[in-house]
């Protein structure tokens, strides 16, 4: 991956906290959920329910698709992450802390009161592995993409 490029993948993860992520449901149909995220490099982590429907997507099928983006006030000024990506449920118990350690960082206290976390065992922790990352910039032209294959 070309430096510039992934210095500014790098920056777009730092500056947001959701993201929305499609999975697949049963019947085939795409499920589009908005969720908090934290990032190791180019490497995500988000929590969701033990029982929801999208840990169950992810039980019968990992690939994802998600968006990082933000609005903006002028179609050229659009910047954003799409990527293609696997996820898997976190097993290790430190793996998990540690995700929830750094969703807590991108989530911190709001007015003085701590923001309560669940432990790992009470939620699902997802580690989402890309494949393929499509790097948004349209201040360099409507539409400019840079895909990067992971």
């Amino acid at each position: 991956m070309e430096e510039a490029v992934r210095a500014q993948i790098l920056e777009l993860l730092k500056q947001h906290r959701d993201m929305s992520i499609a999975t697949l449901r049963p019947d085939g149909w795409p499920q589009v959920t908005t969720v908090g995220y934290a990032n190791v490099d180019t490497t995500l982590y988000f929590l969701c329910g033990r029982e929801s429907q999208k840990a169950a997507n992810l039980a019968r099928d990992d690939r994802v698709s998600l968006t990082i983006d933000h609005d903006t006030p002028q179609v050229m000024e659009i910047t954003g992450l799409s990527m293609a990506a696997h996820a898997s449920l976190v097993t290790d118990p430190a793996e998990a802390q540690r995700a929830l350690e750094l969703l807590l960082q991108k989530y911190p206290a709001q007015q003085g009161v701590p923001l309560p976390m669940p432990k790992p065992e009470d939620v699902a922790v997802f580690r989402v592995a890309p494949v393929v990352i499509s790097l948004i910039d349209y201040s360099k032209g409507f539409g400019h993409t840079e895909l990067v294959a992971c």
